[in-house]
């Protein structure tokens, strides 16, 4: 029986979302920019789904941009808003997503300055150093709401709060891609100028994601074309996805008050079940975190071989970041929050999801316990 812990790199789909995307793919195939009655059809899901997505923010429908996923709204949301801006100093931290890293490293290149806040070994930043490095040169402020490796939860809306007292002209660009519908996310209350969804995380479509944008934000767009989307994000849109990511943060909004409890529940269990039946263990995710993941180190192992050991039984876990789990380096989150070298080689993520069952997460303990019992046998090389 398939066991899926794999949901922080992406969701399985609601099946009114498959059904919804099939339907508009097959009857509303219109343009949106056309006149006639099929594009009139086309731009009425784009509307609602617009609509649906602005309610879950509270935000309003004219501050929703569709994307082509996070890493596009994430690239949108810095180079975009670095264009528009005169000042020349971005603030980050150390543990963003590579969507976020990466575009910050070509910054720097075209001469950005790039200054990152420290972390503690729970991987939160420093609120005091943060206030420090902020200046009158800071165009922006971009940091992740919940950490995708060891689901860590940012203090956003105190870094509001200083802003707003020391540099009011900065942005600040939450990536909410892990932290959608997992911890509150609404954008007045994170104090967000812009805030970055992915389709695929909330059980909706891969190849859409969403950039909220408050009304009044300066920032250029990094696409041109047609001029769709109040010139910020040109080209045709991609309605089924638009669709499928409209209902899936609808569903999954919905579901929260019940879905979130269950999933914190079940991660408590899984980290309880981990400690009482092994040793030489660390549990990497702290102790006030995202309710769907939980990040462990076994002593001993390493995190390529429990993955497909336990693949065989078709328990599906990541060795850490999706986005970056091909590499050989070691993982630079669990390296910034101090974990040992030869932890980090024997960690891995088990991300939950609302389909989790209290069964599956029993089997994910008895097979890693039998799993990490059996590997430790034998002499690592």
């Amino acid at each position: 029986m398939e066991r899926y812990f794999d949901n922080s790199a992406t969701t399985q789909p609601y099946p009114q979302v498959t059904a919804k995307v099939a339907e508009v793919m097959q009857n509303q195939y219109g343009n949106p920019s056309s006149l006639h009655r099929l594009g009139i059809a086309a731009e009425k899901e784009v509307k609602a789904a617009r609509e649906a997505i602005a309610q879950t923010l509270k935000a309003s429908p004219g501050e929703i941009y569709f994307t082509s996923g996070g890493t596009e709204s994430n690239n949108l949301a810095i180079r975009g808003v670095c264009a528009a801006s005169r000042g020349r100093q971005i603030i980050s931290s150390p543990l963003e997503h590579p969507a976020t890293l990466n575009t910050l490293m070509y910054l720097k290149k075209k001469g950005y300055r790039i200054d990152f806040i420290p972390v503690d070994h729970d991987g939160i930043i420093s609120l005091p150093a943060f206030e420090d490095l902020l200046c009158d040169d800071t165009a922006l402020v971009t940091v992740m709401l919940v950490n995708n490796e060891i689901g860590s939860v940012q203090p956003i809306s105190r870094l509001a709060e200083i802003m707003k007292r020391k540099n009011k002209r900065a942005y600040l660009h939450v990536d909410a891609v892990q932290g959608y519908c997992k911890v509150p996310c609404d954008a007045k209350t994170l104090g967000a100028d812009l805030l970055s969804i992915s389709g695929h995380k909330i059980h909706g479509p891969k190849g859409i994601g969403v950039l909220y944008v408050k009304k009044g934000t300066k920032i250029a767009p990094i696409l041109f074309g047609g001029g769709q989307q109040d010139n910020l994000r040109s080209g045709t849109e991609n309605v089924p996805g638009i669709a499928g990511i409209g209902l899936a943060a609808s569903l999954c909004y919905q579901h929260m008050a019940t879905a979130v409890p269950r999933m914190h529940m079940l991660r408590q269990r899984l980290e309880k079940g981990l400690r009482e039946n092994l040793s030489d263990i660390k549990i990497n995710t702290p102790e006030n975190c995202a309710p769907h993941i939980l990040n462990v180190s076994f002593a001993g192992v390493r995190s390529e071989v429990v993955l497909h050991s336990l693949e065989d039984e078709e328990i599906y876990v990541s060795s850490g970041s999706a986005c970056s789990s091909h590499k050989k380096e070691p993982s630079y989150v669990l390296t910034a929050i101090g974990t040992d070298r030869n932890m980090i080689d024997g960690s891995i993520r088990l991300s939950l999801s609302e389909f989790t069952t209290q069964d599956d997460i029993d089997a994910a303990v008895e097979a890693l316990t039998r799993i990490v019992t059996m590997l430790r046998r034998i002499p690592l090389r």
